[in-house]
Formats: structure tokens, C-alpha cells, sequence
């Protein structure tokens, strides 16, 4: 497969992940601008009420600020908000308690960058689902390629996914139904280490 080009995120949906355990190469992005209302600040769990959006506050910064350079806020206390959420939304699923302990404590370091936090959060996820990743950091921002697939934009709160999902169990399912590609956070706390057979 070619190369897969891919901006961070935070607990990234499972469309991210199709494509990286899909893909021997992959390119992260680190040199984009900074895009409001998208997956590298914020992610979409399943809760009791339905799908909730988790969003990172991040300081102000200058327009076209690399993404690199965005520091993360602590004006409020959202990582114990974040958390409190997770567990009430999965504290009863199959796997919880096999992950959470691994998890914790992003909630509780506080990351000066927010690139860094995904980083950090990409790799343990890596190593959660078992999925061996060979990937490189832009050292500027890539240009439109036909040599790799570009993804930055495409995996959106405002896209509709390109690829098709496998349904699985989700606690609250008899409740909404399957929903289609939450976080990651969905996927590993519902099928644990079956979560690598449904990207």
C-alpha cells in the first residue's frame, strides 16, 4: 500500500486507525496549521445520553499556528471532566478494567503541547491493539502528493467516513442502536483484544 499521510488526534475514531493498521508507512503531520472543530482536540465516546464530545481547551495563539506549537489550557479541570465520562460510559463494558489503569493516567500528567499528548496517546493505543506502526513526523508541511493518501482532511467531524465498519457490541446499543465510528476508546473497551479483527 502506499503511504498514508495522517494529522494527529486526540483518541483518535476508528477511521484512523483503519487506515494506519492498514498501511506499512505512515506520515504525521506536525507542521499543518492548528483546524478548529476537528479530531486533533477532541474525541466522541458513547455515553447514557448518547454520543458526547470530549473537546481539549487550548491556549490562545496567533492564526496559523503550527500545530506543534499548540499548547493546551488548564483553566479547567477537563481532564478529571474527561475521565469522570469515560468511566460512566464504559465502566461496565466488557474490557474496561483490563485498560483502564493503562489509560489513567493521561488524565492526570499535564502535557504542555497538545501534539505531544497525541503522540503519546497514538503510541499507547499502538501498543493496546497490537498494531506495529513504522511511521515519520513531516519536517515541513506536505504539499498535495498522488504518491500517498492524504487523510489530514478527510477523517473530520464534517466528513462522512470513507471506509465501511464492522458492527460490534457498545453498551448502550439497545438503547441507540450501533454507532459508527467513535473513538478508539469505543472499540478497545467493547472487544478488548478482538478491537484489531474490526479495523
Amino acid at each position: 500500500m502506499n503511504q498514508v499521510l495522517l494529522a494527529v488526534a486526540y483518541f483518535p475514531p476508528i477511521e484512523f486507525y483503519c487506515h494506519l493498521a492498514k498501511s506499512n508507512s505512515i506520515i504525521i503531520e506536525q507542521k499543518e496549521h492548528f483546524i478548529k472543530q476537528t479530531y486533533r482536540s477532541r474525541c466522541s465516546i458513547l455515553g447514557a445520553n448518547g454520543p458526547l464530545d470530549l473537546s481539549i481547551p487550548i491556549e490562545k495563539h496567533p492564526n496559523n499556528t503550527p500545530i506543534r506549537d499548540i499548547k493546551i489550557s488548564y483553566t479547567t479541570e477537563w481532564q478529571k471532566q474527561h475521565w469522570r465520562s469515560i468511566v460512566s460510559a464504559y465502566n461496565s463494558s466488557s474490557y474496561f478494567m483490563y485498560y483502564d489503569y493503562e489509560l489513567e493516567p493521561f488524565f492526570q500528567k499535564k502535557h504542555t503541547y497538545l501534539f505531544d499528548l497525541n503522540m503519546e496517546i497514538m503510541n499507547k493505543l499502538n501498543k493496546l491493539l497490537k498494531i506495529p506502526v513504522d511511521y515519520t513526523l513531516t519536517s515541513e508541511y506536505k504539499a498535495l502528493d498522488p504518491t500517498y493518501s492524504d487523510f489530514r482532511h478527510l477523517i473530520s467531524p464534517k466528513t462522512k467516513p470513507e471506509v465501511s465498519f464492522k458492527n460490534y457490541n457498545q453498551v448502550f446499543d439497545q438503547k441507540f442502536g450501533f454507532i459508527e465510528n467513535l473513538s478508539i476508546l469505543d472499540l478497545l473497551f467493547n472487544q478488548g483484544p478482538h478491537s484489531k479483527e474490526f479495523l
